[in-house]
C-alpha cells in the first residue's frame, strides 16, 4: 500500500451540489433507528457498532490502498474514535433504549454544539441568523417527533447527548485539520481504526451470537454499505467544502426523511402540531443554508 498523500485542496466556494451530496448522509442515517429495531439482533449495541464499522472500513482500505502518514496516524485515530469507535456504540445504545423521536430531538442540538465549538476551536463566531436557525430546527424537530407516550430513559438520553457531542467535536476538528487525502480514503482509515478498537471489546462484553438471521444480515449490509461507507464519504466531503454550522444543520434532514418515509411507506399521518414542527424544521434548514451562502 502506498502512503503518498494528496495535497490539501484549495479553498473553494461551496455549491448547491456540495449541499445536496452532503445531505444524502444524514438522510440515510434517518433509517438507522428503524433498521436497528426491526432487522438487527436485539440488545447488542456493540455488535451492531462493530459490524457497521469494521467490514466497511476494511473494504475501503483495500479499495483505496492508502494509509495515513505522519501526524495523520494520530489524527485519524482521534477522528476514528469520535466518529465511530465511541459514537457508534453510544448511538446504538440510545437506539435500543429510546423512541426515535426522543433520539432525533436530542440529535438536533448538534448545530448548537458545533457553533459553540467553532468559537472555541476555530475562532469562528456564527451569525445570529444561523443560531436562530439552529434553535428553530431543534424546536421544530421536537414538535415533529415527540409524543406524550415518549419514554425518557435517562441512560438513553445521556448516551444520545454524548454521541451528538462527539460527532459535533469531530466536525470541528476535521475542519481545523483539513484533509490530506480523498474523503473515501479518510473514511476507510477512520472506520478501520474505530472498528479495530470495538472488535475486542465486543467479543469480551457481548460475545458472538450463535447465529444471524437473513434479516440480521440484510440489516448489517444495508447499514455498512449505504449508511456508513457511502454516507460517511459524502459527509467528510461535505465537511471539507461546507462551513461547520452549515453542515451540522443538514442533520435536520434525518428526522424529516424519517417522517416522510413513515407517511409514504407506513401510511402514517401527522397531527397539526407535527405538521407545524415539520414546517419549522424544514424552514430552519433552508434558512440556515441560504444564510451560509451569503456569508
Amino acid at each position: 500500500m502506498t502512503t503518498l498523500l494528496a495535497p490539501p485542496p484549495p479553498t473553494r466556494t461551496h455549491s448547491t451540489t456540495d449541499l445536496l451530496l452532503a445531505a444524502l448522509a444524514p438522510m440515510s442515517w434517518g433509517t438507522t433507528y428503524v433498521v436497528t429495531t426491526t432487522l438487527l439482533p436485539p440488545d447488542r449495541p456493540l455488535l451492531a457498532a462493530t459490524l457497521r464499522a469494521l467490514p466497511a472500513g476494511l473494504v475501503l482500505l483495500a479499495a483505496t490502498r492508502s494509509l495515513p502518514s505522519g501526524s495523520w496516524w494520530w489524527k485519524s485515530a482521534v477522528l476514528g474514535m469520535l466518529n465511530f469507535g465511541a459514537f457508534f456504540p453510544l448511538l446504538f445504545f440510545a437506539a435500543y433504549r429510546l423512541p426515535g423521536g426522543v433520539a432525533a430531538t436530542i440529535g438536533s442540538v448538534q448545530p448548537l454544539i458545533v457553533a459553540l465549538l467553532s468559537v472555541l476551536v476555530l475562532g469562528l463566531v456564527p451569525g445570529r441568523a444561523m443560531l436562530y436557525a439552529a434553535l428553530a430546527g431543534t424546536g421544530g424537530v421536537a414538535l415533529l417527533t415527540l409524543t406524550s407516550e415518549a419514554r425518557l430513559d435517562p441512560l438513553g438520553i445521556a448516551a444520545m447527548l454524548a454521541a451528538t457531542s462527539l460527532m459535533g467535536t469531530a466536525i470541528v476538528l476535521a475542519k481545523k485539520w483539513g484533509r490530506p487525502a480523498s474523503p473515501l480514503k479518510m473514511t476507510g482509515w477512520q472506520l478501520t481504526i474505530g472498528g479495530l478498537v470495538l472488535a475486542p471489546i465486543t467479543l469480551a462484553v457481548e460475545g458472538v451470537p450463535a447465529s444471524l438471521t437473513t434479516a440480521n444480515a440484510l440489516g448489517f449490509a444495508y447499514l455498512g454499505v449505504f449508511g456508513t461507507a457511502i454516507a460517511y464519504a459524502l459527509w467528510f466531503r461535505g465537511i471539507d467544502r461546507l462551513p461547520p454550522t452549515s453542515i451540522s444543520l443538514l442533520g435536520l434532514t434525518n428526522p424529516l426523511v424519517a417522517t416522510v418515509a413513515g407517511l409514504v411507506i407506513l401510511g402514517q399521518t401527522l397531527t397539526g402540531w407535527q405538521l407545524a414542527g415539520f414546517t419549522i424544521a424544514l424552514g430552519a434548514l433552508v434558512a440556515g443554508q441560504v444564510y451560509s451562502r451569503k456569508t
